[in-house]
């Protein structure tokens, strides 16, 4: 047999000839580890499938038993209590304090057979007026349909602009001697980069459909007809905010030229104003005015499982418009091909 026909040979680490690599018992043993490996990779990832299915089923069980309230242990009440809502933080749609989640605290606080006294306790520095004013109506609507039920503001650390709108529409204010209260006005602000851009040579290019679209837009001159038009808008929303508090605080009120100015008070000053009634904190108000010293709170709080709703309906809504745009680019395509 000459060299050229002759079949190489492996040699193994010792220097011995294995098998040869045409042999078809090595290629048939080879075969067989690769198909054995594949086999037991398949095995594992159905078990990891598996596992990473019961668990989320178990989780999203988890989920549903806690929105039914399977887990919710509820509100510690009383035979008799005084109900306590919490007002704390920047008032705006869908902030820290918004007038749906207040209105449902009022709902819970009045349904409670027990409660004799709602407090109101406030720590707002403000924000809208819409939403303040639909808080203030809403408690002023509860007050009739349940006149035997108090309502009493119980001020913190500050109380001012919206945060007093709201609490105008309370029985009694009480303060803390150095809380901040009054703040009795409206604003609108905003900047004008005119100056600016003038000096580094940018144009501004604008184009409206309607004389008054671009209305007190920062990239344009202050137009006087606009700024007529924002003042008077500030001016009706000023008015409104100025008979709520008359309403609210009827004769006790020390109207001066200042009062409604935007300035505001110390408690201790506030008091002397007529702008809330006595000092007192949440604790002595619920003991020695409500006569209930025992506290539930009925602010509102979104649950775990509502949070955990939102986030996932927000996370479907753009997985289903990313699908959606991707569908309409490519039927695009198809249509231009």
């Amino acid at each position: 047999m000459s060299e050229q026909n002759q079949q190489p040979e492996a040699v193994n680490k010792s220097g011995q000839s294995s098998q040869s690599v045409d042999d078809p018992k090595w290629q048939r043993d080879v075969i067989e580890k690769l198909a054995f490996s594949a086999l037991a990779e398949q095995k594992t990832a159905r078990r990891w499938s598996t596992l990473f299915k019961a668990l989320t089923f178990a989780y999203l069980f988890v989920l549903l038993l806690m929105a039914l309230g399977v887990f919710s242990g509820g509100k510690k009440t009383f035979d008799t209590h005084t109900a306590l809502i919490d007002i704390s933080g920047v008032i705006q749609a869908g902030g820290e304090v918004n007038a749906d989640a207040v209105i449902n605290s009022l709902q819970d606080a009045y349904d409670s057979k027990g409660t004799k006294g709602i407090i109101l306790r406030i720590n707002s520095p403000g924000g809208s007026p819409v939403q303040a004013g639909i808080i203030n109506d809403e408690i002023k609507r509860q007050k009739k349909l349940h006149p035997k039920i108090p309502v009493y503001a119980v001020v913190e650390d500050i109380c001012a602009s919206g945060g007093y709108y709201i609490a105008a529409a309370a029985d009694k204010i009480y303060v803390d001697k150095a809380s901040i209260v009054g703040s009795i006005g409206v604003l609108m602000d905003g900047y004008g980069f005119t100056g600016i851009m003038k000096k580094v040579g940018i144009e501004r290019r604008l184009m409206t459909a309607g004389e008054n679209k671009a209305m007190l837009d920062p990239f344009s001159p202050l137009n006087p007809k606009h700024q007529q038009l924002a003042q008077a808008m500030l001016n009706e929303v000023h008015e409104q905010f100025k008979t709520v508090v008359r309403e609210g605080r009827g004769a006790r009120l020390k109207e001066t030229p200042e009062i409604f100015s935007g300035l505001f008070w110390s408690g201790e000053q506030s008091i002397k104003l007529g702008l809330a009634d006595a000092l007192g904190s949440t604790d002595y108000v619920a003991r020695e005015i409500i006569k209930q010293e025992e506290i539930v709170d009925f602010t509102y709080q979104e649950d775990f499982a509502s949070r955990i709703a939102k986030r996932i309906g927000a996370s479907v809504s753009a997985t289903l418009g990313e699908v959606l745009s991707r569908q309409l680019i490519n039927a695009g395509e198809a249509r231009l091909r």
